[in-house]
């Protein structure tokens, strides 16, 4: 029986044809630039002379097309009819844990390769700017307005321990927007998790909105303003307790400070949610980044660990990996996902 192995990327299909008796390879070729300008097929039959054609490839379903004529070609293919074709294998970019060898395509294996088929979101502060929240480092940013006291110096560890008022002053006047509600970002990104295609949301943000919008598996990588707690007895306070405390918030039962549960400079991310926003990221299908100039570390450090071949980023400006993504888009994501998902 002759089974052709085709193994695709965003761009290319590589296919073999081989006869599983002899495990010989009786044709190979390549299909390159596909939906890029300049696009050509390279076909070689066993024993005979390779073959190289530029011709247009809009889209994989025309690749195939070209390498089902090459095979099937009066004068250099292999094979009379598709009718001596009697499998087709094909390599699923991340099979993840249920997919390490081979197997047959079922109705069961179908519904597993769905499962597979996973998006990952991460993002950064530009996902909320649409829900009335500033950004850090844009022109309008909270590192960009006039300050005695640089903001990175305020929300680090050292100010937190040794000038306390003064970063509670910063942080209700700054960090907390208890009237902030989700924006188109944060309710697509729920709908395709309701819909079984959002594996999981990883965001450098603190503000809770994500949650706020239905998602269930978030990994807050820089914490949240929505949970603090008692320096002394661990006892948990809202955001609420906080905004309404007068000056240092402190714990209504033993009175030790209350520490919003943020991660400040100086001090480092929560290792169990790491491991859960790496397992997650590399196993993705696809890892969409959005909102974030990637200039923030470890956290954007994060995006080396996809190695699938489907890198979306959406950000108003430049980042330093875009040269590593499959499509980039320069639009507010709000307006990009709302309309993806058809939630505006």
């Amino acid at each position: 029986m002759n089974i052709l192995v085709i193994n695709c990327g965003s761009s290319s299909l590589k296919f073999q044809l081989i006869d599983s008796e002899t495990e010989k390879c009786i044709a190979k070729g390549l299909c390159e630039r596909i939906g890029i300008e300049g696009s050509q097929i390279t076909y070689t039959p066993d024993g005979g002379e390779k073959e190289q054609t530029v011709t247009p490839m809009p889209d994989h379903t025309e690749a195939i097309r070209l390498v089902l004529e090459a095979l099937t070609n009066e004068k250099t293919g292999v094979v009379k009819s598709l009718d001596e074709i009697g499998a087709v294998g094909h390599r699923i970019v991340h099979g993840g844990e249920k997919f390490a060898s081979s197997v047959v395509i079922t109705d069961e294996v179908l519904e597993a390769v769905a499962q597979c088929n996973s998006i990952v979101f991460f993002g950064g502060a530009g996902v909320s700017t649409e829900s009335g929240i500033p950004d850090f480092r844009s022109a309008d940013g909270i590192y960009s307005r006039d300050a005695v006291i640089p903001p990175e110096r305020i929300l680090s560890h050292t100010f937190f321990i040794n000038h306390t008022a003064e970063f509670f002053d910063f942080y209700k006047s700054n960090m907390i927007f208890p009237d902030a509600k989700p924006n188109a970002a944060h309710l697509a990104l729920a709908s395709l998790e309701s819909d079984g295609k959002l594996r999981a949301v990883v965001t450098q943000n603190i503000d809770g909105l994500h949650q706020a919008a239905g998602s269930k598996r978030v990994f807050e990588l820089h914490g949240s303003v929505h949970r603090n707690h008692c320096m002394e007895c661990g006892r948990f306070f809202d955001a609420a307790y906080i905004m309404n405390s007068y000056g240092i918030p402190r714990c209504d039962v033993c009175g030790g400070v209350v520490k919003p549960d943020v991660v400040l400079y100086e001090e480092a991310l929560d290792d169990r949610i790491c491991d859960g926003a790496v397992r997650a990221i590399a196993d993705a299908d696809m890892l969409i980044v959005g909102g974030t100039s990637l200039s923030v570390y470890p956290a954007a450090g994060f995006v080396r660990y996809y190695s699938g071949s489907r890198l979306v980023i959406i950000n108003a400006s430049a980042t330093r990996y875009d040269d590593l993504a499959d499509f980039t888009i320069s639009m507010p994501i709000g307006k990009v996902l709302g309309k993806a998902v058809s939630i505006s």
